[in-house]
């Protein structure tokens, strides 16, 4: 019997497919969350409460005691229907900032051709993690005189050389940017996210000692990322736009190369 094995590799071109759908799939993950946190809102409890009770006395379906015990289950449709009039609301208020962020992304110019983008420099880096041939995550380091850049990708502004492949310049920028982290949800108990960042930023700072820092993006929404920052010594060092009805909070932190200890298990 062989048994599962797990290996950290870095990306192919034909991981594009996979690594776009892994992306969209990362950026629209916190919608849920954020639906989920609405829904226990206090507020919107109270609301849905009062506006279920005047949907009940409109249509006369209060608890009929006369009916027995199914007499009391009248104003169940009532409350049935404005939830989900609620959970369509919430999830329409919610998308927006999160598709216009997916989108962003999905645009930039790393994912053009990101084998190339990614050997810019030796300290970046794309990986997947993979356990018995199944999808687990996926991390992106760069470390590219780019690597503070934000442009999407627009007409025309791509160069090719004669062989068809993007002109980009090569170098070490003092800080990089961790610009994808993402894990299935079944793996994050296992700290699979922790694993991934072990290995780019070991990878990162021993490749070249020009690396002064690693920055990356947190939301309060994906807990399980900035905890593994936090762990890490990740510092705050700015907070960002907010995101989402009730404002969600994104920020950015910060490992300095002299605030970083490899992990033990390495």
């Amino acid at each position: 019997m062989v048994e599962p094995v797990a290996r950290m590799r870095p990306v192919e071109a034909a991981d594009r497919k996979l690594v776009l759908f892994a992306i969209g799939k990362a950026e629209m993950e916190p919608i849920a969350t954020a639906n989920r946190k609405l829904y226990s809102n206090p507020l919107v409890l109270a609301l849905w409460i009062g506006l279920s009770s005047v949907f009940v006395e409109y249509m006369k379906w209060w608890p009929k005691p006369e009916h027995g015990i199914f007499g009391y289950l009248s104003p169940i449709p009532a409350l049935g229907a404005v939830s989900i009039a609620f959970m369509f609301a919430i999830d329409w208020l919610n998308r927006w900032g999160f598709e216009d962020r997916s989108a962003h992304v999905l645009r930039r110019t790393d994912l053009v051709d990101i084998p190339a983008y990614y050997s810019r420099s030796p300290s970046s880096g794309f990986w997947i993690l993979e356990y018995n041939d199944r999808f687990v995550g996926m991390i992106a380091l760069d470390a590219s005189p780019d690597a503070e850049a934000d442009e999407q990708v627009v007409a025309g502004s791509i160069k090719k050389d004669r062989e068809g492949h993007v002109k980009m310049s090569k170098g070490t920028s003092k800080i990089a940017t961790i610009r994808h982290f993402h894990v299935e949800e079944a793996y994050r108990a296992a700290d699979m996210q922790g694993e991934l960042l072990d290995y780019a930023l070991k990878h990162a700072f021993a490749a070249d000692p020009k690396l002064e820092g690693v920055r990356a993006a947190e939301l309060s929404l994906k807990g399980y990322i900035g905890a593994a920052l936090r762990k890490r010594g990740f510092a705050l060092e700015k907070k960002g736009e907010r995101i989402g009805t009730l404002r969600w909070q994104q920020s950015v932190r910060l490992l300095e190369r002299s605030k970083w200890t490899p992990s033990q298990d390495e």
